[in-house]
């Protein structure tokens, strides 16, 4: 069946996670957030995700925004830095207005030129999430913003992949939906939407009941894969 929407996840997919910590490493930080900037980059994303979960399983939902900052409250704390309120203060600032990936533009003016609904369903609420539209500039060619707020729970879980089907209408077989997180993928594959794994850091598949059908290094290929053959 034909693609009739191309949904992307939000962090890590069209927007860079790690772009906060760089940036202020590279300016104002101080010398001894840039020793270890990288790791609290990583750890940040890390328990993002796991916050994630476990709030899930315990039924303990919180918006993504007090995940993001807990996340981070964690990550400051393992450095030895949590008690640098200014530090703290800039690296939540610039999260809620990410780089995005140089290949998103172009990206998805292809897909608007061919017509083609796009919708972003994230983790993120929907002030984060139309904050960092904004700041990337690309509002005018993403048809729609969908975020977990609408059924309380965060991803895997299958009631977030069906707000796609209840906003456009559509089977799962006619969605297209790219993750640059293995288990999403995964997860959206076994939920029936057609996927692409953004594999941007080149990790093993995931030991999953569900196998990704695409899997790419970036995003610039996603127009000839929901492109129907001439």
């Amino acid at each position: 069946m034909a693609t009739k929407v191309c949904v992307f996840d939000a962090y890590g997919t069209l927007f860079d996670v790690s772009a906060a910590a760089r940036l202020v490493a590279s300016r104002n930080g101080g010398e001894s957030f840039k020793k270890v900037w990288e790791s609290v980059a990583t750890n940040w994303r890390l328990k993002q995700l796991q916050y994630t979960w476990l709030r899930s399983l315990a039924g303990a939902h919180a918006d993504f925004w007090q995940v993001t900052a807990d996340s981070l409250d964690w990550s400051l704390e393992a450095v030895g830095l949590h008690r640098d309120q200014k530090l703290r203060q800039q690296l939540l600032a610039l999260y809620r207005e990410l780089e995005a990936y140089g290949e998103v533009k172009p990206m998805l003016n292809a897909l608007h030129e061919m017509e083609m609904d796009t919708a972003i369903l994230s983790n993120g609420s929907p002030t984060m999430l139309a904050a960092a539209v904004d700041a990337a500039k690309i509002s005018d060619v993403i048809t729609d913003i969908i975020s977990v707020e609408d059924v309380g729970v965060f991803k895997p879980h299958p009631s977030v992949y069906e707000l796609v089907l209840k906003r456009f209408d559509c089977s799962p077989s006619e969605v297209l939906f790219v993750s640059s997180n293995g288990w999403d993928a995964s997860a959206a594959s076994g939920f029936g939407f057609e996927t692409v794994w953004v594999n941007r850091a080149q990790e093993p598949h995931e030991y999953l009941p569900w196998k990704v059908k695409h899997q790419r290094s970036d995003l610039q290929d996603i127009p000839e894969i929901v492109r129907p053959p001439s």
